[in-house]
């Protein structure tokens, strides 16, 4: 799963002396899976968020119940609260989240199956946030997606 794409991020971010965090949901940890496949990569990996259930995303992540309530889980603006909580509670400066529906249940009006949310939060900085489509692909193929992109986000921000 991208380990070429991931093996650059460690790369960019051991460089630029940056330790990384991760929130996931749909993913269920796949990203930070990703990253510590590689050797070397506690110099750069800090901490992983696995926050499935709205509580988990409240209680690791200070994620707001009425925010989860008002916009959903999969939201551009829970998306972006658990990039600001991973990089609240860890000692990263560079944070990314993934929250989605990976099916092939879950959708719901206006929030299809493969619909995710991506958020990055750095230090000092804007966070910002991505919505992605992948539109018939299974489980797997969501979850693959939702990795690559958001191992590309983190490789986007090093530069």
């Amino acid at each position: 799963m991208s380990a070429a794409l991931a093996e650059s991020v460690l790369d960019r971010a051991r460089d630029a002396g940056v330790r990384i965090t991760a929130a996931e949901s749909c993913t269920g940890g796949l990203v930070m899976a990703a990253l510590t496949a590689i050797a070397g990569s506690s110099t750069v990996v800090d901490r992983g968020f696995v926050t499935y259930s709205d509580e988990a995303k409240q209680e690791m992540l200070g994620v707001p119940a009425a925010l989860i309530k008002s916009d959903g889980a999969v939201s551009e603006a829970v998306a972006r609260a658990m990039a600001e909580g991973a990089l609240a509670r860890s000692q990263a400066a560079l944070a990314v989240s993934i929250t989605g529906i990976a099916g092939p249940g879950g959708a719901t009006p206006g929030k299809p199956v493969g619909l995710v949310w991506f958020a990055l939060a750095r230090k000092d900085r804007p966070t910002l946030t991505r919505r992605a489509e992948f539109s018939g692909q299974d489980r797997a193929g969501v979850r693959a997606a939702s990795v690559k992109t958001a191992l590309r986000l983190l490789h986007d921000a090093l530069a």
